[in-house]
Parts: structure tokens; sequence; C-alpha cells
């Protein structure tokens, strides 16, 4: 398991050869993603993206929460981007179980209840045109912006667009 001192070792390796400080921060592909956290995705690498070209949101499951529209309202309004992308992927753990399982599991470890949404869902290829759509209905996001849907395969690394609006 790595430890925050050996990231910082790693760091210090990165930060010799590092000759990015002049990017700016509007991404130069003008395009933010909202995916999942799961640490079998790079997005970077899976969508041929290099460092400055899109912001990156993440949380579990890669869904389209609250906060997220939030990020995506800052990087639309004061950051320039002028498309969506909603990647969700294969095998993912808020599939493995339910908001109640979740929270049952919080109370058996920390003897905390808690009513908390999780997110959890059954069906990805409805849950991406779900969180496609709940982009689409809000009014934080113009109609005329781009929202692709798609689901990235963990096994094979490909990207298959689900929806598109």
């Amino acid at each position: 398991m790595a430890t925050f001192d050996e990231l910082l070792e790693s760091n210090q390796t990165y930060a010799q050869d590092f000759n990015s400080g002049e990017l700016s921060a509007p991404p130069k592909r003008k395009v933010a993603v909202v995916t999942c956290m799961d640490a079998r995705l790079h997005p970077a690498e899976f969508l041929g993206l290099d460092l400055g070209d899109a912001h990156v949101i993440r949380n579990a499951g890669g869904r389209v929460t609250e906060d997220a529209v939030r990020s995506l309202v800052i990087s639309q309004r004061m950051l320039g981007t002028e498309e969506v992308i909603v990647i969700q992927h294969t095998d993912c753990g808020m599939m493995s179980a339910s908001d109640e399982d979740i929270a049952e599991k919080v109370k058996e470890d920390l003897g905390v209840e808690t009513s908390m949404e999780f997110l959890t869902f059954t069906d990805l290829k409805e849950n991406v045109r779900h969180d496609v759509n709940r982009l689409r209905n809000t009014s934080l996001i113009p109609d005329g912006v781009p929202i692709v849907g798609a689901i990235y395969d963990v096994e094979s690394g490909k990207v298959e667009e689900v929806t598109r609006v």
C-alpha cells in the first residue's frame, strides 16, 4: 500500500522533469468528462487526452450528481468547455450493492445511521441514459451543448457510445 510519503517521493521525481507550468486553466479541447473514480480507469489514456486537454470530474459511479453539475457549470461558464461526456463502466462497484446495503455497512463499521443516497444502480446503459438526460434537462447546461453518454469496458479498454443529445 502506498503511503503519502511514497507518493511524495514519486512527486519529487515527477517535478524534476515537469515542464507544463505554462498551461492555461481552460482545457484546450473544450470538453469536460464525468467518469468514475474506479482505479482501473485512466481517462486521459483511454481517451487519448494530454495534460491540459480536458476537465475530468470523477466520483463513485461516474454519476451526474449535484456536485458534478456544479463542476460542469464552472467548467462551461468560467473556463469555456463546450461539450460534456459522461462515461460509466462495466464491472462498476456501484452495481454490486444497493443504497441500503451501503448504509448497513456504514452502520456496522462506524455505528452511524445514514439516509444518504449513494446512487447505486443495476442497469448500466439505462443509468448512462438517465444521467445524460439529467444534464440535458437542467437549465444550467444550455440546450446547444453536445452531451454524450458512453460505457468504458474494463476488460477490453474500449469505449462504446450509448447516447448523444
